[in-house]
């Protein structure tokens, strides 16, 4: 049995309560009978595997290396996971970098079947596994939940990061719209339409950055690189989602939604 975490509050109020339980909740959870189970044959096997083929051929380990990288949904398409394993990331070309999901060049690039040998022969390497495992599968217990706060976890784990990489600010903004979790967060957050994403990526890229500069005073993404950038996006998102999605009778969200955007609009405009 697998413990289930526990919001009691809707919104903003209850994100607020998740942050200060997350501590015992997580220990709580990876405590659980199921994700102990997984951890413990990963980390007693994990270190005979020296291919991609070694590994998609064992359900178990396969689990926990998809679920560390919050590619659940993948288990069952081994052929698609091994060519992204085997071709690694030393190469451009490869497959894994071509595609536009970045957690698949991050999956072959942890596991390094195009090193010899591959990084599962380091003694560090089941640690640092388990480790992303027991954070994304926490964040999937908690969207069963409410999956805005799945996406809140992943946009307060990820978009700090994201924001600190040496790469252009253009390629950042490509990552978080091909990032299916980060691109919702963005764009409620922003107050764009769902229907943003279906347009082509440069002009979701103009979009995005016209209106963060209108809501946060910065187009750049690495102004997320601040703990209080982010948690104010999360804030935007979990109260434009809950009043999108009527959650709320009452217009106090509403009200809190409208005093934080004239707040970001004087500020920008000082």
């Amino acid at each position: 049995m697998t413990y289930q975490p526990i919001v009691p509050l809707s919104g903003y109020a209850g994100w607020k309560v998740l942050n200060r339980t997350m501590e015992t909740q997580k220990a709580a959870f990876t405590a659980s009978v199921t994700i102990q189970n997984d951890e413990e044959y990963f980390r007693e096997n994990i270190g005979n595997v020296t291919s991609a083929e070694e590994l998609v051929s064992d359900y178990r380990l396969l689990k926990v290396a998809l679920g560390a990288f919050g590619l659940d949904d993948d288990l069952q398409n081994k052929y698609f996971i091994k060519k992204v394993l085997e071709e690694g990331t030393l190469d451009e070309d490869s497959f894994a970098n071509k595609l536009s999901d970045k957690k698949y060049a991050a999956l072959s690039e942890a596991f390094g079947f195009d090193f010899d040998p591959p990084n599962t022969v380091l003694s560090s390497f089941a640690d640092e596994m388990i480790a992303n495992y027991e954070e994304r599968q926490f964040e999937i217990a908690v969207g069963d939940s409410d999956e805005s706060y799945r996406f809140a976890l992943n946009a307060q784990r990820e978009l700090a990061d994201l924001a600190a990489e040496d790469s252009s600010d253009n390629t950042k903004w490509y990552t978080i719209i091909g990032n299916e979790a980060l691109a919702t967060v963005m764009r409620t957050g922003l107050g764009l339409p769902e229907s943003t994403s279906s347009l082509d990526v440069d002009q979701q890229v103009t979009i995005f950055k016209q209106k963060a500069q209108q809501v946060f005073g910065s187009d750049e993404v690495s102004q997320f690189t601040d703990e209080e950038s982010v948690e104010k996006l999360i804030k935007y998102y979990l109260l434009r989602d809950q009043v999108m999605n009527g959650s709320v009778s009452t217009s106090s969200n509403s009200i809190a939604l409208t005093l934080l955007q004239n707040a970001a609009s004087f500020s920008a405009r000082f």
